[in-house]
């Protein structure tokens, strides 16, 4: 267990020896992080045997959080095969290390690790792999979207949105429309918002009739991201919405359309129980540019929340 002290002549590092190799982990786990704060790149070899070899857990995984710093290869693989640990709070603390990398060597490494047999292993290397926005793992996202495990495919999606992936439209779309999990589905639905023409309406009308809220949220923000007047009607049905979280979104997304169909059903919205939708309907209305929505704002300038009211001036002023 001493050998690796034979590499170095560094005396802070021969100085940690005894607490590096005490039989007490507790000890060994501290002067790991004084080993780390040197930031000598002697050390290193050590943080990476300890990631590898250490019995107790709490060591490994100590080794894995100090060695976010780095970026060599030797070290992300090292954190790579830390992912297969038998201990979860290590493959824990390694994918965090992981996903908190910058470098393209990095993701290079990574990447071959998202068609690893394990379930926890794949979801981290695309988890890290989105944080990287590194390119070539597009086509490993693409084909983990038909992964049969729903975490897979969610974290295959946050790489292909974040790389801002066109040519996946029409998978995402897909899994927008189709899949079995809430999370998924509403994670495609907010992916679908990279496209710039109406190719995904027909999805996102879709998903705005999901079952689950979550999703019908998304769907309606997305649909104020795309920017086509198209959606306005969906939009505007959308404001019956029994959960007033989906109310909001499309509210919001109405003003960023100028929908100016929209108007009466704002203005109806303008006089909602809950505060933060009336606020939202005040700003709406602003956007539109419509001489009819002055008087319903007026009537609300005394309106007992100070958001709402603050909302209503900026609306009057835009519209006066």
């Amino acid at each position: 267990m001493t050998s690796l002290f034979d590499l170095t002549d560094n005396d802070d590092i021969l100085a940690l020896q005894p607490r590096l190799t005490d039989e007490d982990a507790g000890v060994r786990r501290i002067a790991l992080i004084d080993l780390a704060d040197l930031e000598e790149s002697d050390g290193l070899l050590w943080l990476v045997d300890r990631l590898a070899h250490d019995p107790a857990e709490e060591v490994r995984a100590e080794a894995a959080r100090l060695l976010e710093a780095w970026e060599d290869e030797p070290v992300v693989e090292a954190l790579c095969q830390a992912l297969t640990d038998p201990s979860p709070a290590v493959q824990a603390a390694a994918a965090q290390s992981l996903s908190l990398l910058k470098s393209e060597a990095a993701g290079r490494v990574i990447l071959p690790w998202t068609g690893h047999a394990d379930i926890g292993v794949r979801i981290a290397a695309f988890r890290a792999l989105r944080e990287l926005r590194f390119a070539q793992a597009a086509p490993a996202a693409l084909l983990a979207l038909d992964d049969h495990d729903a975490n897979v495919r969610r974290e295959a999606v946050g790489v292909l949105g974040w790389l801002k992936q066109l040519d996946a439209l029409p998978a995402l779309a897909r899994l927008a429309s189709d899949d079995p999990d809430t999370e998924v589905r509403r994670a495609a639905t907010g992916a679908l918002g990279l496209a710039s023409d109406a190719q995904v309406l027909p999805a996102l009308r879709q998903a705005l009739q999901d079952q689950a809220w979550q999703v019908r949220e998304e769907a309606a923000t997305t649909l104020g991201k795309v920017g086509h007047t198209d959606a306005g009607a969906a939009l505007v049905e959308a404001l019956g919405d029994d959960y007033w979280q989906v109310r909001l979104r499309a509210t919001r997304s109405l003003g960023r359309l100028r929908y100016a169909p929209a108007l009466d059903a704002l203005i109806e919205t303008l006089g909602h129980r809950i505060s933060n939708l009336r606020k939202e309907a005040a700003l709406a209305l602003g956007e539109l540019d419509e001489q009819g929505a002055i008087a319903p704002l007026l009537a609300a300038q005394d309106d007992a929340d100070p958001e709402v009211r603050k909302a209503v001036r900026i609306a009057l002023g835009q519209l006066q």
